[in-house]
């Protein structure tokens, strides 16, 4: 989170002496450069050596895991090739030194993947703290801290890594043994495989962005801001919330049951806990959607000045809020339904998973050249919701013979949605009225005036909703009861 925070403080910064069209080229087409050459060269090995027992040659593993560094070489120099011949080149005078940023972009993965092999020795044998490093400062950490490690005398007592000093971390060639393990060989090439399209659905926008030439780079650079200012929110927020109550419901529910052959009591307990989070992220999510349209333009003028408050900037962020109330939505479904799944269930949602991402690709195309940049986040809204209409679809029949009703957690008291209302009308006219051109003195009037409605809003959520409030108390109380008994 911290080091998040410090992103989003020095972006703020430096988007004040940058134009919209060098933040497109770096933060989309040489950011994907970037993404690509580190997926394509470590994403198989990756996955490949951390799978199984770390009872294992480890000479061999850490041969193989150098394999990535001559493969990031190759794909470097072949996508940096592809970015400078096979795609439009911006104009020098508008954004210069594109060349020497394609080289460098494509030298830094380069250097990443130097620390590949300490990062995969470090996390099979669960050294948390060097992750923490890794983040950091990336290679030279990872030297520093196995050379002190390795030279310690308490690492010879406990026999911790299966390395006893550096140079057993360089590659190695002996005539006794094969240079590398062809089981994970193998392995690493159906991982490949297998997560290859997966990386061209999760960069999509970026893909489409940057191949086919639907937005400038002034727009790409306004999506990418938008987009990273936007998603902070569910980072921060929903996807830890997504998480931990992921967990819960594995541990409370069997995943091979029906909720009638199972224990009634935690059948009952799920129910319960899956529709304050539903009634909580229904809020959440309809508070930032509410309160953002009408403070959408302030946010940006703060955040980044003129260059992202006019223009096509407060209309992506009216339209990215819609979308994190869907995320918020689908991030409480999608969780319970991850966790009560069958095995079989989850391969066909997965399936059509695969077809909804195939089809997003082809809707962001088609939505772009109707809509512009909007249309990326439509078409993430229509992908969410079809996704959240599969999730619900699961729950109801999950619980159809039993006397729970979850979903009713997405149905909010008749007050509550006129004060939401109510909080709509009046801080969009105030915003027509007192922002954004005014000076100081009335965008902080237009801040007061959001600040109340706020308050009357979330007063009225606290009369109507009583059950929800009382969930969060219990969830208050268990929290302060953990962190006094640890």
């Amino acid at each position: 989170v911290l080091f998040r925070l410090i992103t989003f403080v020095l972006n703020a910064f430096i988007l004040r002496f940058l134009s919209k069209e060098i933040v497109g080229i770096v933060n989309v087409r040489l950011t994907l450069l970037y993404s690509t050459t580190i997926f394509l060269a470590r994403e198989a090995f990756r996955r490949a050596c951390l799978s199984g027992s770390t009872q294992r040659d480890w000479s061999q593993t850490l041969n193989l895991l150098w394999l990535t560094v001559p493969l990031g070489v190759f794909w470097s120099v072949f996508l940096g090739w592809a970015w400078l011949q096979l795609l439009a080149v911006p104009d020098p005078d508008v954004i210069p030194h594109y060349g020497t940023g394609v080289v460098l972009f494509g030298f830094s993965a380069v250097v990443e993947l130097l620390g590949e092999p300490f990062w995969v020795l470090a996390q099979a044998h669960m050294f948390v703290k060097l992750k923490l490093f890794y983040t950091a400062v990336l290679v030279l950490c990872y030297v520093i801290y196995f050379t002190k490690l390795l030279g310690s005398p308490e690492s010879a007592k406990q026999q911790v890594l299966p390395v006893s000093r550096m140079t057993d971390l360089l590659p190695t060639i002996t005539r006794s043994r094969a240079f590398v393990n062809w089981e994970e060989a193998k392995l690493t090439w159906s991982f490949f495989k297998q997560s290859f399209l997966k990386q061209i659905l999760t960069e999509g926008e970026r893909y489409v962005m940057t191949f086919l030439n639907v937005l400038s780079f002034g727009d790409q650079g306004m999506y990418d801001i938008v987009n990273n200012l936007g998603s902070l929110v569910a980072r921060l927020i929903f996807q830890p919330i997504e998480e931990s109550f992921y967990i819960f419901f594995a541990k409370v529910l069997e995943r091979e049951k029906d909720a009638t052959l199972q224990k009634q009591e935690a059948v009952a307990v799920a129910a319960a806990v899956l529709e304050s989070l539903l009634k909580l992220a229904l809020l959440t999510g309809l508070t930032i959607s509410v309160f953002g349209f009408a403070y959408s333009q302030l946010a940006l003028d703060i955040y980044g000045g003129a260059m992202l408050s006019s223009g096509s900037g407060p209309v992506l962020l009216r339209a990215y809020c819609l979308y994190v109330l869907l995320l918020a939505i689908n991030g409480v479904t999608e969780c319970f339904t991850f966790a009560a799944m069958r095995k079989e269930e989850v391969d066909r949602y997965n399936f059509t998973m695969l077809g909804l991402s195939s089809s997003f690709l082809l809707l962001s195309y088609l939505l772009t050249h109707w809509c512009g940049s909007v249309g990326f986040i439509l078409a993430n809204c229509f992908n969410m919701g079809i996704r959240i209409t599969q999730s619900l679809c699961f729950i109801h029949r999950y619980y159809r013979k039993s006397p729970h009703k979850p979903l009713a957690g997405l149905f909010l008291s008749p007050v509550l949605l006129g004060a939401f209302a109510l909080s709509g009308g009046i801080t969009a006219v105030s915003e027509v009225f007192l922002c954004c051109e005014r000076g100081w003195p009335a965008m902080l009037v237009h801040v007061a005036v959001g600040a109340l409605c706020l308050g009357v809003t979330l007063g009225t959520a606290f009369l109507t909703e009583t059950k929800l409030i009382h969930f969060l108390r219990t969830q208050l109380g268990v929290s302060r009861l953990t962190d006094k008994t640890t």
